[in-house]
């Protein structure tokens, strides 16, 4: 991972900061996981369930195919009140990869 493929972004409704997104483009990485997708998503607890996650993963989704990619990934940690619900609601399915402890989402573009 080298930051200079980091695509961050803040999420604002109106001017007020709601959330977070950093995407990942590098397509030359040589594990596949890394070549693009989603490396942090954050939503203010209060503002979760109100469509901004979604939001941003349609936006790295937009930048990753206006870029080329057909795919986007994301890693979580599975169990209660975790993220895999929300990414499986998205589309994203499990590629059967680990890493670090941590599932491989993909969502197919």
């Amino acid at each position: 991972m080298h930051f200079g493929t980091a695509w961050p972004r803040l999420i604002l409704d109106d001017d007020r900061v709601v959330g977070f997104v950093m995407g990942n483009f590098d397509p030359e990485n040589e594990i596949g996981a890394f070549r693009a997708g989603i490396w942090r998503l954050n939503i203010a607890a209060d503002q979760q369930g109100q469509g901004y996650g979604r939001f941003a993963v349609e936006a790295v989704a937009a930048e990753a195919r206006r870029r080329g990619h057909n795919r986007i990934t994301v890693l979580w940690v599975q169990g209660d009140g975790g993220p895999e619900g929300f990414y499986l609601r998205l589309g994203f399915t499990p590629t059967g990869e680990v890493m670090g402890g941590e599932t491989v989402g993909e969502l197919m573009l």
